[in-house]
C-alpha cells in the first residue's frame, strides 16, 4: 500500500446527504465540502461519490459558486450511507511494476450502526467501474484505523482492532490480522498503539492520534494538560513509539471541542495530503498556528492550508475521514 504523500491519481470523496450525520447542523457542511473540493481540484482529480442526477447537480451548485474547477471534478452515482470514503473505500495497492490494484475488506459502520449496506457495496462498485483487480480479505477494515510508510509499517491501536467493543472482527487474533494486513497490504511491520482519542465513535481509529509524515517520522497528537481525557492515552502512545525505530514529533491538540453537551473528536493529526498540498483541521483555536506551523516545517514541498472544521467535527470526523487517495499508477517516482 502506498505512502499517501506519493503521487495520487484522485481523491476520492462523497457528497453530503445524510442529515442525521450532522443534526441541526448539516446547513454548512455543503460550503465546507465545497470548498475542500475546490482546493483539492487545483492540484489534482477529484471523485465524487453522488446519490444520483439530482444529488450530481446540487454538488454542481455548489462547487460552481466557489469557484471549483470543474474540468477537474468527476461524478459517479453510487448511492450511499454516510460520507466517510476513508472507511468504507477501496484501499488501493501498487505492485513494483506500477499496476494499481484495489483490496476490498467488509465493511460493517464501525460495528455501532445499522446502515453500512450501501457502503459496504462501494469497492467491489468501483473496481468494475475502474476495471481494476479486486481482492476481498473477509476481514473487516476501516481505512482510518491504519496508517502506513510505503515501506512495510504499518500504525494502527489495539483499541479498534484488538478490543471487544464494537469488535470489528470478533474472535480474529493479532496474530491473524497481522497476517492479513502483511498478505493484502503489504504491512511487514505493524505498530500497536493504544488509545483514541475522547468523542471519537469508531473506538480508537489511528488517524485521529498518530500519523507517518514521511518514511521515517511519525506525528502524534500530545496533550498536556493532565485533567483532560485525553492526556493519558496519548502519554502512552508518545512512548510506544518513542521505542519504535521511528523518529516522533508531537502535534498539539486544540482545547476541547464539545457541541450539545457532548466532546468532538477535534484533532489536528486528522489532515490529509493531496499532490502538492496538505489539508489540515482546524477549529478557532490558539493551537491551529501552531499546529500549522509544524506541519509545514515537516511537509516543505507541500503548501499546507488549514481548513475550518468546528461544524464537520459534529459528523465524528474531519478531514482525513472524508478523503481516501487513489495512487498514480505507473513506476514509483517523487511526490509532485
Amino acid at each position: 500500500m502506498p505512502a499517501e504523500w506519493e503521487p495520487h491519481e484522485a481523491t476520492w470523496i462523497a457528497w453530503p446527504h445524510n442529515r442525521e450525520d450532522w443534526p441541526g447542523k448539516f446547513g454548512p457542511i455543503a460550503w465546507v465540502y465545497a470548498e475542500i473540493a475546490r482546493k483539492l481540484a487545483r492540484v489534482e482529480r477529484v471523485r465524487i461519490l453522488v446519490e444520483n442526477e439530482g444529488g450530481e447537480r446540487n454538488a454542481r451548485r455548489y462547487l460552481g459558486s466557489v469557484h471549483a474547477d470543474l474540468a477537474a471534478i468527476e461524478f459517479f452515482h453510487y448511492p450511499t450511507d454516510r460520507v466517510w470514503t476513508r472507511d468504507y473505500g477501496p484501499l488501493f495497492v501498487k505492485n513494483p511494476s506500477g499496476e494499481v490494484a484495489i483490496t476490498s475488506w467488509r465493511f460493517n459502520a464501525w460495528a455501532k450502526y445499522g446502515n453500512w449496506q450501501r457502503d459496504n457495496a462501494i469497492p467491489g462498485a468501483l473496481a468494475a467501474r475502474l476495471h481494476l483487480r479486486s481482492w476481498e480479505p473477509d476481514l473487516v477494515l476501516e481505512g482510518g484505523s491504519i496508517d502506513v510508510n510505503g515501506q512495510g509499517a504499518l500504525l494502527t491501536t489495539g483499541e479498534c482492532l484488538l478490543s471487544p467493543v464494537q469488535a470489528r472482527n470478533p474472535g480474529a487474533t493479532r496474530r491473524q490480522i497481522e497476517r492479513a494486513l502483511h498478505d493484502y497490504l503489504g504491512a511487514r511491520e505493524v505498530i500497536w498503539l493504544g488509545r483514541g482519542i475522547a468523542g471519537d465513535d469508531t473506538h480508537g481509529h489511528v488517524d485521529d492520534l498518530a500519523r507517518f509524515v514521511n518514511a521515517r517520522t511519525v506525528a502524534i497528537a500530545s496533550e498536556p494538560d493532565r485533567s483532560d481525557p485525553n492526556h493519558e492515552p496519548l502519554r502512552e502512545n508518545l512512548e510506544i513509539l518513542r521505542r519504535s525505530p521511528f523518529q516522533v514529533v508531537k502535534l498539539p491538540m486544540p482545547a476541547p471541542v464539545i457541541f450539545k453537551g457532548q466532546r468532538l473528536p477535534a484533532s489536528y493529526a486528522n489532515f490529509y495530503i493531496a499532490n502538492r498540498l496538505v489539508l489540515v483541521p482546524t477549529f478557532n483555536d490558539p493551537q491551529d498556528r501552531v499546529a500549522l506551523a509544524r506541519l509545514a516545517r515537516l511537509f516543505p514541498g507541500r503548501e499546507v492550508t488549514g481548513i475550518h472544521a468546528l461544524d464537520l467535527v459534529w459528523g465524528l470526523g474531519t478531514l482525513h475521514c472524508m478523503t481516501l487517495q487513489q495512487p498514480e499508477a505507473g513506476a514509483t517516482r517523487q511526490p509532485r
